[in-house]
């Protein structure tokens, strides 16, 4: 009986585990996603203009000098792959060869001025 109950319990947290992870609405209109130790929203809005915006666990802005980032996502059913810059504040834009649509689904590379590696998968 024990046994069961620790199995439950395990399940239950797994559960919750999960659920703390997935995608979520960032507040400057775009998916949230976690990204290592920090959080990526990316923001699309149908034009060719990408921006991404990056945060630190507890959701406060981090700022983008010195960072590098590449994206690639599928845009008009393709991979397209593209680099995205620091754009002032905790803002990072970069121009897709295409209209990139809303809720696009990809992952963007982002190195920090430290040097680490983070990914956020959309």
């Amino acid at each position: 009986m024990k046994k069961i109950v620790a199995v439950l319990g395990f399940c239950a947290l797994m559960v919750m585990h999960a659920h703390a992870h997935a995608p979520r609405p960032g507040p400057n209109g775009g998916l949230m996603v976690d990204a290592g130790d920090y959080h990526a929203e990316l923001l699309a809005d149908g034009s060719e203009t990408v921006t991404l915006f990056l945060f630190d666990v507890n959701d406060q802005p981090v700022e983008s000098a010195g960072s590098k980032a590449n994206a690639i996502l599928v845009v008009g059913g393709k991979p397209a792959r593209f680099a995205l810059e620091p754009a002032g504040g905790q803002k990072m834009v970069g121009k897709a060869p295409a209209p990139v649509e809303p809720g696009v689904k990809g992952a963007v590379q982002i190195t920090l001025p430290d040097g680490a590696t983070i990914q956020a998968k959309f």
